[in-house]
């Protein structure tokens, strides 16, 4: 079984081939240049693996929160190549992409900065490796946030770049994860996409 993952939600490109248990992972910063990079990015990830595109059996893709002009961008070429070929098509949320950077035991929170002083959230257990949500997508205001932030969690996400010093003194206990855990991971997408088949 071949799948092709891509997420556009933030300022990184995260896409992975996966082929019967072995993966193929490309994660890039690209700021704005999504439209213009997506596509030989793709091209250039089905070549290496000598795929053709009617190999794929699957395409998934990040739903966001994000950027909305990142996430058209991504949504619209799963369906133009999922849709030419007939193949199905797996959204998987951008937070539940981020919940997987943590590798530690116990709560996570992906926070995603929403700008008007909001944030995209939501709460993950992770135990032995099997992450689970236990509650909804949230968007909520920092202090908000503050208060269903069990303690002992552990946040990661861009939100941090601008809330971390109002979570530190709102929370305790709790761990963040530096900025290389803030943003999608393209192993995470086929993770929660192989959940779905």
């Amino acid at each position: 079984m071949k799948i092709l993952g891509i997420d556009t939600s933030t300022k990184f490109l995260s896409l992975c081939a996966y082929d019967n248990g072995r993966i193929a992972e490309y994660n890039l910063e690209l700021g704005r240049m999504h439209s213009s990079l997506l596509a030989p990015a793709i091209k250039r990830v089905i070549d290496a693996l000598s795929w053709k595109l009617e190999d794929i059996n699957y395409f998934a893709c990040g739903l966001g929160p994000g950027s909305f002009t990142g996430l058209r961008i991504g949504v619209a070429a799963i369906k133009g190549l999922a849709f030419g070929i007939k193949k199905p098509i797996i959204g998987v949320s951008t937070l539940d992409i981020l919940a997987l950077n943590s590798n530690r035991d116990g709560i996570i929170i992906p926070a995603v900065d929403a700008k008007r002083n909001l944030i995209y959230c939501g709460i993950y257990s992770n135990f032995n490796g099997e992450v689970k949500k236990i509650s909804p997508y949230m968007l909520l205001s920092p202090e908000e946030f503050i208060k269903k932030a069990p303690k002992k969690s552990i946040i990661l996400g861009d939100a941090l770049a601008v809330y971390k010093e109002e979570f530190l003194r709102g929370s305790k206990g709790v761990t963040f994860l530096d900025k290389d855990y803030w943003f999608p991971k393209g192993r995470n997408i086929i993770y929660w996409a192989l959940k779905q088949i």
